[in-house]
């Protein structure tokens, strides 16, 4: 009663049931993993709210006035001259802008008293010039912080 082609056709729609549901699941297990994503991006932005919350409480002045005012005698603070602060083009240079000094070995020469051996000539070495770094902003006075807005 069966023939052979009813039963060919009984094994594909099997094979591609069988595919739809791996497809489906493998879809869900993938929307479950969007959803854990989800919500652990939304426990992190919820954190960050938090704590920019707790700095802008934190670092009110008329609170940072009385911790001052009130540990005076521990820390005794006193404020900042103007002229201790320092523009960008007066800091040091990097140290991978610092000449490296040149230093050669004389070979086999003679000394005065005619004895031979190896001597270390230095080159004189010029005092490191601070140099502006490249990326000075163009206003000396403007300065990046890296506070988040």
């Amino acid at each position: 009663m069966l023939r052979t082609f009813d039963v060919v056709l009984i094994g594909i729609m099997t094979a591609a049931a069988t595919v739809t549901y791996t497809i489906k699941h493998r879809a869900e297990l993938k929307l479950e993993e969007v959803n854990r994503l989800e919500a652990e991006i939304k426990l992190e932005k919820d954190t960050i709210d938090l704590l920019k919350a707790d700095w802008a409480l934190q670092s009110q002045p008329n609170r940072l006035e009385r911790l001052v005012n009130s540990y005076n005698d521990e820390l005794k603070l006193q404020p900042t001259d103007s002229t201790a602060l320092v523009q960008v083009r007066e800091l040091p240079m990097l140290k991978s802008q610092v000449p490296v000094p040149e230093i050669t070995e004389a070979k086999n020469s003679k000394k005065p008293d005619g004895s031979t051996g190896t001597a270390l000539a230095a080159k004189a070495l010029p005092k490191p010039v601070p140099q502006a770094r490249a990326e000075e902003p163009q206003d000396e006075n403007l300065m990046s912080t890296g506070s988040v807005e």
